[in-house]
């Protein structure tokens, strides 16, 4: 844990002594009538009555980041889902848990002996301990690794070890139909991830046409893993037809569906798919590579733990979470949530699940002065539609937490409004351009049917810090997005 103050770790207390209704946030300083109120105030009245919110809830609050004085807010008091600006809360909390020089380790070790022919007589187990970045080069160097030390054969059974966390997959409120989708992987100890966007527990399936129409259509993986079974149906049809490619996994199976014609000649179709089992997807690219080296395993693939005693032959150690914020918070990366919301739960309680870890997030929201008796969390990244806070909370937090040492990872790993690249602009990179927020907003997104967030830091041409969150829930309009961008253009405007 960081050398910070631990304001969770006297969470019962301080709950104890918050004398404050359910939803307060004792952060904030209520507003002042000010000219700078009257012009913000008058400003995002009148963008708010957009005929796009009509019958929509909404919650708006705007703060000042240097007093902690709100500036302005509509209704900043009621409770609505957050979507992805959940991850601004999973995001605090491990970095006051964690810290920002946290690594996840992920070990080869082995039972029995290696004898001087490189014979190792045991079993070869591969730990995790929830590094979302393991990618197929890593399997490779750990294989490297293996002959470099001598091994030619393990006789013996290969064996993946994921009981860092428990064996719980899927977040409670995850819907059956989002399992396939990238946003909604399971979460193992022992994952691996297609490239370096880290999406980890997913497989990418790219369907190409065939050289002839009628032929099938070419389905290829990356990386290649036999821990899913492809079931090819789609077609390659002439120039003139229609492209539609459906790709998607089977409920609670390995199989993925590839449905749909695809023209000569046309580009590629690609998708993120959630393979069922993230644990033996690790192990079979461990096999791979095991083999690429010519090591063979004359036993089965099987799950088990580690016994006490086993031998170490190789480790690796993943990038800090001062490196992991960026693609997590940039381009809104659910597994990563959600594998922090466990890790944190391992670290501070004990126990690698969502229930310890959940419990964990809510004594460190205390530490800040919130009252997590008026809020509901019941995942890491926001997926779940029955996550519960307000406008008013998340300003308050994004306001306590400026005085941290790991504020600037934090802040660093917003998204910035209008900046072109990918991994700066993320989800924000092609909203607000041309604008005095572009490159001056740095906010985090959220986004489900119905739902759109955002909530951040933007600094008004006046020279003020500003603090906003606004959450819209059950709206009917097609994208209610500009009316945030206008709202946190209006800020940024303040003369």
């Amino acid at each position: 844990m960081p050398a910070t103050k631990k304001k969770w770790l006297t969470a019962m207390t301080l709950s104890a002594l918050l004398l404050v209704p359910a939803g307060a946030a004792p952060g904030l300083q209520p507003a002042v009538a000010t000219d700078e109120n009257a012009e913000l105030g008058n400003a995002l009245s009148e963008i708010l009555d957009d005929p796009r919110l009509d019958g929509a809830t909404v919650g708006v609050n705007v703060t000042n980041a240097s007093t902690g004085k709100t500036v302005f807010n509509r209704t900043d008091h009621l409770l609505l889902h957050p979507a992805s600006n959940m991850k601004i809360l999973t995001g605090v909390a491990a970095l006051e848990v964690l810290g920002p020089d946290h690594r996840f380790t992920t070990d080869v070790l082995h039972t029995g002996r290696l004898n001087p022919g490189g014979v190792l007589k045991g079993d070869l187990y591969l730990r995790g301990k929830g590094d979302p970045t393991l990618l197929k080069e890593d399997f490779a160097q750990f294989a490297k690794d293996l002959k470099a030390k001598g091994v030619k054969k393990v006789h013996g059974n290969l064996v993946a070890d994921d009981s860092w966390y428990d064996d719980v997959l899927l977040s409670e409120d995850l819907n059956w139909s989002d399992e396939h989708n990238y946003t909604g992987a399971g979460v193992s100890a022992l994952t691996a991830s297609p490239n370096t966007d880290y999406d980890a527990g997913t497989v990418i399936v790219n369907v190409n046409p065939a050289k002839e129409a009628g032929a099938a259509a070419e389905v290829t993986l990356d990386p290649f893993t036999e821990s899913v079974t492809i079931e090819n149906r789609a077609e390659t049809v002439g120039k003139d037809g229609k492209k539609s490619i459906s790709i998607t996994r089977e409920h609670g199976t390995n199989n993925i569906v590839i449905t749909g014609t695809i023209p000569v000649g046309a580009t590629a179709s690609r998708s993120w798919t959630a393979v069922e089992d993230p644990t033996m997807y690790a192990l079979d690219l461990f096999k791979q590579a095991l083999k690429g080296e010519g090591i063979k395993v004359s036993g089965k693939l099987s799950e088990g733990e580690t016994p006490e005693g086993a031998a170490a032959l190789t480790s690796k150690q993943s990038m800090p979470l001062s490196e992991l914020y960026i693609p997590f918070m940039k381009l809104s990366n659910n597994g990563h949530a959600e594998v922090l919301v466990k890790e944190i739960g391992r670290a501070a309680a004990g126990e690698g699940s969502w229930d310890a870890g959940i419990g964990v997030m809510e004594d460190v929201l205390v530490g800040y002065g919130l009252d997590t008796e008026g809020m509901r969390l019941r995942d890491g990244s926001g997926m779940s539609h029955k996550n519960l806070v307000t406008a008013e909370q998340l300003s308050a937090l994004l306001y306590e937490v400026q005085a941290e040492p790991w504020f600037p990872v934090f802040l660093n790993s917003l998204p910035v409004a209008g900046h072109p690249d990918r991994m700066t602009g993320g989800t924000l990179r092609t909203r607000m351009k041309d604008t005095e927020a572009a490159e001056n907003v740095k906010a985090k997104t959220g986004s489900l049917t119905g739902v759109s967030t955002l909530s951040g830091y933007v600094t008004a041409e006046n020279g003020e810090k500003y603090i906003f969150s606004i959450l819209f829930n059950n709206y009917l309009a097609s994208s209610v997005t500009p009316i945030q961008d206008e709202i946190a253009e209006a800020i940024a405007e303040l003369d």
